[in-house]
């Protein structure tokens, strides 16, 4: 894994749990926030804390934000001061915009003005979001415990046309392949749709593609060395 730098931006309780979880993994993280008070407790924790106003495109815009790999939007209270500094940041260049969004309306809007990635508070949780921005090879987690875990991941480039006996996950990453689902273009009525299908418990021929997702069990540290060992 490379070195990570990520701006989040509004640190309540929502945005300072996000932004303490990045820091413990060891990214470099850039807090900014209006209110002083919020600023004044996490910047101990993180690489850089200010107190600024995202909505004011010249003070966001002083920040090099574009150098960022991603940054949050975790406005929690103004969803107004959100669509206007994820608009900010589309206009900056900035690589990566997460957003959070409270209910389906505000995500409609998010959508509507083109992020692509939203957070909702109520089905995601401070690990599960570290662990997607700092490695997006991971679709989705769940811990079950501090050490192990059951990852959905793309297949990394070294696993594709490859069959699963080939790749040998227990053996050589200490990792096991409980499932995959495969993608399928499916057609109805004339047209094309996206269907995705389980296949179950993989044979030892079944040869992984693109379009695959791979749930492997095993702790943390194994799911990262495999995706760094077969990306590289």
């Amino acid at each position: 894994m490379g070195f990570n730098k990520f701006a989040v931006i509004g640190v309540g309780k929502y945005g300072s749990n996000i932004a303490r979880r990045l820091a413990e993994k060891g990214a470099q993280v850039f807090a900014f926030d209006n209110n002083e008070e919020k600023i004044e407790s996490i910047k101990d924790d993180v690489a850089f804390a200010v107190t600024l106003n995202s909505t004011d495109f010249k003070v966001l815009s002083s920040q090099n934000l574009e150098d960022m790999d991603a940054a949050v939007v975790a406005i929690g209270e103004n969803f107004e001061a959100t669509v206007l500094t994820a608009v900010h940041l589309m206009d900056l260049g900035v690589k990566r915009i997460i957003a959070r969004a409270n209910g389906a309306d505000q995500r409609l809007i998010l959508e509507k003005i083109g992020i692509k990635e939203i957070l909702t508070p109520e089905d995601e949780v401070a690990f599960v979001i570290r662990e997607k921005l700092l490695n997006p090879s991971i679709l989705s987690f769940l811990q079950l415990s501090e050490e192990y875990e059951i990852a959905e991941i793309k297949p990394p480039k070294g696993t594709l046309n490859r069959t699963i006996e080939d790749i040998d996950f227990r053996n050589k990453y200490q990792l096991t392949l409980v499932t995959m689902r495969r993608e399928y273009d499916i057609k109805k009525k004339g047209q094309y749709e996206v269907e995705q299908h389980v296949i179950g418990v993989p044979k030892g021929d079944t040869v992984i593609e693109s379009r695959d997702t791979l749930v492997v069990f095993g702790t943390a540290k194994h799911v990262q060395r495999f995706i760094d060992v077969n990306e590289s």
